[in-house]
């Protein structure tokens, strides 16, 4: 029986997830439930002990020491206690082991309903333990039921929620699919645990390139900047801590498998990953990728970057209604702002004509400030300098200059240079065989023999060169 008692405890264990301390102390809590509505000991201080190894079950009832007993139930004469425990005083309490017996139906039926209350409220316990520990991490799960406001998730031991706010825009989930999550929050409410998850979260991607790139769950290979619009297209900045690793490598992998799993897991989203450098120009020029960039010319003061890009990859590096160009400033943190080449030529243009019309018009304005002071009698008249015609070229970058005085230039000190312009070779087209992309191109490459270079226009070409009549030219 004891056995069989035992035997029972460890498949309840088993079953609901639970060690089995957890298990004992639910079944001692529902004996003493059962035991207080026993009619042998109704009413008084009763406590339940099993023994894990034996299955032995002891019953003890409390009692307070007294000299005079008024109820049974509750108190214990001096001579009596001294029968159970030797150096008992009075108002010590003594506990005295009871007779147990088989319990009546109401009080197995109790003993049953409190069982079943402490197990789920220990696995509830469990299940909540286990989740808000895991918080930031992937899990997987599958779609149990779908509402118009949230999907539930069934995740084995419990249910998830993933709310309208956290779906992707687009995406359409059905019952017994299997998706990656975000678990985002695991808190306790009056119905059990409750688990939020997400399938928008940015942390989501970082979390997937950790599972699926081993060089970035080893350390060898960080990401550094994530930019993502969920259900449309993301970048990934990222980064070798190794000398002689390629990061952007890595994470592609052989033929892309492992940047294709991350996609198919993602929906079949774009996703570019750059490499991460140090210098701003540098970086912002990578996080434009694909567009080719001739020139990035930042400002630290403001953190702007004008980026100079070839008139034919001008609507790449913004992209489809500015997607590319948004992308990358969210990535990179700089406010990007993107021009043709044509464009910037005629901004130079320009100002370099605005600041010759400048230098021209000096000597005029100097002119007219000599003959009003003359005029007004305030400084007496000095004959005007000679002005020779000066001739000014545009300066690519002007150098500030700080600390100059009235006296001359000669104590200036040059100061931080805050603007930075940085220069890109554009790449060369390739000399590889051209592809065939055409009809036409295909007849020719099959053999087909155009005009005038058959055997037949050969053969009649050569015997009018020997004089034959019957083959004439044509």
């Amino acid at each position: 029986m004891k056995s069989d008692f035992l035997l029972a405890i460890t498949q309840l264990s088993a079953e609901k997830n639970l060690p089995k301390e957890v298990i004992l102390q639910a079944v001692e809590s529902a004996l003493v439930s059962a035991y207080k509505k026993d009619s042998l000991t109704g009413g008084q201080n009763i406590s339940v002990k099993i023994n894990s190894s034996t299955g032995e079950v002891k019953v003890h009832a409390q009692k307070v020491v007294t000299e005079t007993v008024s109820d049974p139930r509750q108190e214990i004469s001096l001579a009596d206690a001294h029968r159970i425990q030797n150096g008992i005083q009075l108002g010590d309490t003594v506990q005295m082991e009871v007779i147990s017996r088989s319990a009546g139906r109401i009080a197995a039926q109790t003993a049953k309903q409190v069982v079943l209350q402490r197990l789920k409220e220990a696995e509830r316990d469990a299940i909540y333990v286990e989740f808000v520990g895991r918080e930031g991490d992937v899990i997987s799960g599958i779609v149990q039921r779908i509402e118009p406001r949230q999907v539930f998730i069934d995740l084995g031991r419990t249910e998830a929620v993933l709310p309208d706010t956290e779906q992707v825009r687009g995406e359409r989930y059905r019952i017994g699919q299997r998706l990656k999550l975000y678990l985002l929050e695991a808190s306790r409410t009056g119905k059990g645990p409750q688990v939020v998850v997400s399938r928008s979260h940015p942390n989501l991607l970082r979390r997937l390139f950790e599972l699926e790139i081993p060089e970035i769950h080893n350390g060898v290979v960080e990401v550094k900047a994530i930019a993502w619009e969920a259900g449309n297209r993301g970048k990934v900045a990222v980064a070798a801590r190794q000398q002689g690793v390629d990061p952007v490598g890595c994470c592609v992998g052989q033929r892309g498998i492992r940047i294709q799993n991350i996609v198919s897991e993602l929906g079949g989203i774009k996703l570019d990953v750059v490499q991460w450098h140090p210098t701003p120009a540098t970086f912002v020029a990578n996080a434009l990728s694909p567009a080719q960039v001739s020139s990035v010319k930042v400002d630290a003061e403001t953190k702007t970057a004008t980026v100079i890009v070839p008139d034919r990859q001008l609507s790449l590096a913004i992209g489809k209604e500015g997607q590319n160009a948004r992308l990358a400033a969210k990535l990179t943190g700089w406010r990007i702002d993107i021009k043709s080449a044509s464009a910037a030529q005629a901004e130079k243009a320009e100002a370099a004509k605005a600041e010759v019309t400048v230098q021209e018009a000096a000597p005029v304005v100097e002119a007219e400030k000599i003959l009003a002071e003359a005029a007004a009698g305030e400084a007496q008249m000095t004959p005007p300098p000679t002005l020779e015609p000066q001739v000014v070229y545009p300066v690519a970058e002007a150098v500030p200059v700080v600390g100059a005085t009235k006296a001359g230039v000669a104590e200036a000190e040059p100061a931080v240079e805050l603007v930075e312009e940085v220069f890109f070779e554009e790449e060369k087209p390739s000399k590889e065989k051209a592809q065939i992309r055409f009809a036409e191109d295909l007849s020719v490459a099959r053999g087909i023999i155009p005009e005038g270079k058959t055997k037949k226009a050969k053969k009649k070409a050569h015997r009018a060169r020997q004089g034959y009549e019957d083959y004439p030219s044509e």
